[in-house]
Formats: structure tokens, C-alpha cells, sequence
């Protein structure tokens, strides 16, 4: 296992500075094409035609999706920029994720059957909170127990918030059972740990 990990620490060290590069490029990209749209620059210099010919293509299919979603496809720089931010955020935070849950696992097998059986009880309180904090998210993003995506949230984290929701008041319109529920999937997985 030791070799993966190592692989994917590689990885991850080859990954951060491609993101930076790749956002800095972007944000590069999207300001050439708002000082062209917005004639910061003359529209016949040779910025402003490399930017149509070159670096507005680009952008093409974010302005066709800002297109059906109502939006301005004047914009579509700056969402892709977002998007690049985000994306490689994400990118790193899962390598990060994946390299932390290896050790781990490696650690606990180390551990004999005791590491592993603590491993397996610790990964499924964290797949319930994980399901917990996605289902908040569904509720700020407006999804449903209806829709796939989320389904599964709702299936694993009903059997606590339900019960929950009934015996905590709500404050205001804000539901509370979630944040409760998170922080005692977390007390409940230490004490249950601490008796392994």
C-alpha cells in the first residue's frame, strides 16, 4: 500500500501547481475577453483580435449553458473561471482525502483485526455524517428525497433526524436536527471508538 500512497502524494505534488497555473491562465483568459467586450481595449489591436480569434472559443460552451439557464452569456469567463477555482479545489481536496484514508487504513492494519474493525466503525459514522452534511446541502440546492442524486442521504440520515425533528423545537424557519445530529454521530463515534 505504501508505494499507492506514495504514487498518489506525486500526484497531488504535480497537481497543485497545474491548478494554480490553469486558474491564473483562466482569470488571464477572462479578463482579455471582459476588456475586449467592454472596449477597455481598442477592438482593433491586436489584443482584442487574438482574444476574439483565440481565447473567446474557449468560452463557447459556457456562454451556450449561461445561454439555456437564462443567464448572460457576457459572463461566461467568469463562471468558467469559478469553475477551474473550484474544480481543482475539489481535485486536490479528494487526492488529499483518498491519501489520508490510505494511511489510515494502512495504520489500522497494522493494527491487526482490532485496527480494522475500528476502521470500518470509524468510516461508517463518517459515511453518516457525510450524508448528514449533504443533506443540508440538498436542502440549500433544492434537492429531494425524489431525486437520485440525493436519495441516499435521505435514506441514511432519516432514521436519526426524523425522531430528532420531533423532539427539538425549530428556531424560526431554521430546522436544527441536522446540526445536532452531526455533533452526536461525532460523540457517539468517540465513545464507541474508545471502547474498541
Amino acid at each position: 500500500m505504501r508505494p499507492v500512497i506514495e504514487g498518489l502524494a506525486l500526484v497531488l505534488a504535480v497537481v497543485r501547481p497545474l491548478v494554480l497555473v490553469a486558474a491564473v491562465g483562466t482569470g488571464l483568459a477572462a479578463l482579455a475577453s471582459w476588456a475586449t467586450q467592454t472596449r477597455r481595449v481598442s477592438p482593433f489591436s491586436g489584443i482584442a483580435r487574438f482574444t476574439r480569434q483565440r481565447v473567446d472559443p474557449l468560452f463557447a460552451p459556457a456562454e451556450k449553458r449561461l445561454l439555456l439557464s437564462g443567464g448572460q452569456p457576457s459572463h461566461a469567463p467568469w463562471w468558467t473561471l469559478g469553475a477551474v477555482v473550484v474544480g481543482g479545489l475539489l481535485l486536490i481536496s479528494a487526492l488529499q482525502f483518498v491519501i489520508t484514508q490510505l494511511l489510515t487504513a494502512n495504520m489500522a492494519a497494522q493494527g491487526g483485526a482490532r485496527g480494522i474493525v475500528r476502521l470500518v466503525v470509524a468510516w461508517g459514522f463518517s459515511i453518516v455524517q457525510f450524508a448528514i452534511m449533504a443533506r443540508v446541502i440538498a436542502s440549500w440546492v433544492g434537492g429531494s428525497r425524489y431525486k437520485k442524486l440525493w436519495r441516499w442521504a435521505f435514506v441514511i440520515t432519516d432514521p436519526i433526524l426524523e425522531p430528532l425533528r420531533k423532539v427539538l423545537p425549530t428556531i424560526g424557519p431554521i430546522d436544527i436536527s441536522p446540526l445536532v445530529a452531526y455533533f452526536g454521530v461525532a460523540i457517539v463515534k468517540g465513545l464507541v471508538l474508545n471502547v474498541i
